[in-house]
């Protein structure tokens, strides 16, 4: 059996990180997610895998290569335009000859949930095996009636009073080759798009045999919105190996679950808290604290008595001396000054919103700080609010606090009014 990976989409909703990488490269415990995903599956058996691409598809095929690094034979099938999850399967339909598997790539999942999808699959002989998972927000997901576990309704984005149940479409199913029939036969949906689950429900409405598979939510990540990035990055922390390749200096505390690349170095007076993952080549310290939950990528550079927190750096940033992240996302290559304070607490204690798509929403989270592009700049003492972002290549110049978003290119300095004054002798 093959599996078919979607990677074609953008991630608009996960901009200004997006803005320079598909979605399914951003970073969580030091890994593309995408790779997190393409290790689950070779672990649960299949090492032949079709990727679909469009969207910098360059930097996912750089990426893997052929698959020889990563134990998998990889291809990539290029989709044309986003006109959908149905459209992006038709893709593939001259690379498949029989049952195959197919996942989105903006997801985590334990290998286990997918060996348990192929094996229902085969045993009930079915024409497609869903993976459903409970949901506490019905409205944001694609919702299964079941009658015991077969499939005989898909009802997208219901109101919360219109939700036949709380199980979610999971985004991984194992399907035979009929479905490339009924993709064909498939309508676009009111967002103009070919959706999967419109072609499956072709399935169902003749009567074909369509299963349900649930699983627990523990088992499964969806990566859709940038505070997601925090849950996903929690949830693999704790289920990574962790070891020490790097050098700790004498001094230096390293308590829990703690990974430590190659070439990295922990200098004296540093206190890490694990589950934390610090990439090859990043020097931290000294006298700085590293909290849980905390990800650095390659040759990430955290000065003199800084304090990380619940936070994922990308490669190449350096976080000046005397500053605070916490519950952030910053992007590659940044340059934060000294003193650069990032807030991730409302005075009300309530939760923090965030522009997404242009809309205000609620992340649910109560705590939140920023979300910083690629190549951001601040000069000393840039103060930033909760639920911020920054979009990639901004100055944000030294004692500036920022309030609302940035977009991309910008720069804000603070305009001051000097007055001199000769003392009388």
């Amino acid at each position: 059996m093959k599996a078919v990976v979607l990677a074609a989409g953008e991630g608009v909703r996960l901009q200004p990180l997006t803005f320079t990488r598909p979605k399914h490269l951003l970073p969580v415990a030091g890994r593309p997610l995408i790779q997190h995903l393409i290790e689950a599956i070779r672990m649960a058996g299949i090492n032949e895998i079709l990727i679909v691409v469009r969207y910098k598809a360059e930097m996912i095929s750089e990426f893997f290569g052929n698959g020889d690094k990563f134990g998998v034979k990889i291809s990539y099938v290029q989709q044309g335009e986003e006109k959908g999850t149905a459209d992006a399967v038709k893709a593939v339909e001259p690379y498949v000859e029989e049952d195959f598997l197919l996942v989105y790539g903006d997801l985590l999942v334990e290998n286990e949930v997918i060996k348990r999808v192929i094996k229902t699959h085969i045993r009930e002989k079915a024409e497609a095996t869903l993976t459903v998972v409970p949901v506490e927000s019905p409205q944001h997901y694609g919702i299964l009636a079941l009658q015991g576990n077969r499939v005989i309704k898909i009802v997208e984005k219901p109101t919360p009073e219109e939700a036949p149940t709380n199980l979610a479409n999971a985004g991984i199913y194992a399907l035979s080759t009929s479905i490339f029939d009924k993709i064909r036969r498939t309508s676009h949906s009111k967002r103009g798009e070919i959706e999967i689950t419109d072609s499956l429900t072709l399935l169902i409405n003749e009567g074909k045999t369509v299963l349900a598979v649930t699983i627990p939510k523990e088992s499964w990540i969806d990566v859709g919105r940038p505070w997601d990035l925090f849950e996903a990055n929690e949830w693999k922390l704790k289920r990574l190996t962790h070891r020490i390749d790097g050098q700790i200096e004498n001094g230096a505390v390293v308590i829990g679950p703690v990974t430590v690349e190659k070439n990295a170095r922990i200098r004296s007076g540093a206190y890490i808290k694990g589950p934390v993952f610090i990439g090859a080549g990043s020097d931290v310290g000294p006298n700085c604290f590293i909290r849980p939950y905390t990800s650095l990528g390659k040759n990430v550079r955290i000065g003199n008595a800084c304090e990380i927190k619940n936070s994922i750096i990308l490669d190449e940033t350096h976080v000046g001396h005397l500053s605070y992240v916490g519950d952030s996302i910053i992007g590659e290559s940044c340059n934060l000054g000294a003193g650069t304070m990032i807030a991730n607490l409302r005075f009300d204690g309530k939760n923090v919103k965030m522009r997404v798509k242009d809309e205000i929403v609620d992340t649910g989270r109560r705590k939140l700080g920023v979300i910083l592009g690629d190549h951001v700049e601040t000069g000393i003492n840039a103060s930033f609010m909760p639920g911020v972002k920054v979009g990639n290549n901004c100055w944000i110049g030294p004692h500036v606090l920022v309030s609302s978003d940035v977009p991309p290119d910008t720069v804000l300095l603070l305009r001051q009014e000097l007055e001199e004054r000769r003392l009388k002798s």
